[in-house]
């Protein structure tokens, strides 16, 4: 796979959050994580971020297959993992973490044009039933509409 086309989305985060602000953030991986992170081996289902009291952003539960060649130093399919942000976007993130229904979520994961992994993270907020449920019907009424358009 071409690690260019490497594109992993988090498909439940707009569905289960109003996503507000977004950034890009570098990601630290080991040579085996960034090696298996190529062969598009990687998910974001479940995850979260959080600020610690360093100031350090984190990503847990970031699901990165063990390398197939590795050896017994391969690394742990899901561990923290470190992210890479400036001081003013972790201030603006650690402030919008810690009021109330506001949770910190892993969008998107792609290699950029330089071969560096970066993951894409917005402020969310939860969505309610009733806003799941407009959601969807909004979806199902753009899918009519194109079939609509075909025919």
């Amino acid at each position: 796979m071409n690690p260019k086309e490497i594109n992993i989305k988090n498909k439940r985060a707009t569905y289960d959050y109003a996503i507000g602000d977004t950034y890009t953030a570098g990601i630290v991986l080991t040579g085996t994580e960034i090696k298996s992170l190529r062969q598009g081996k990687a998910s974001l289902a479940d995850t979260f971020c959080y600020v610690d009291q360093r100031g350090e952003v984190w990503v847990k539960n970031m699901y990165v297959a063990e390398y197939f060649y590795g050896t017994y130093n391969n690394h742990q399919a899901r561990r923290d993992r470190k992210l890479l942000l400036s001081k003013k976007e972790i201030a603006k993130l650690a402030k919008s973490g810690k009021e109330t229904g506001f949770t910190i979520i892993p969008l998107r994961l792609y290699i950029n044009d330089r071969g560096l992994a970066k993951l894409v993270i917005g402020v969310g907020r939860g969505k309610k039933e009733y806003d799941k449920r407009q959601a969807i019907k909004e979806r199902e009424d753009k899918r009519d509409m194109a079939q609509r358009l075909k025919h």
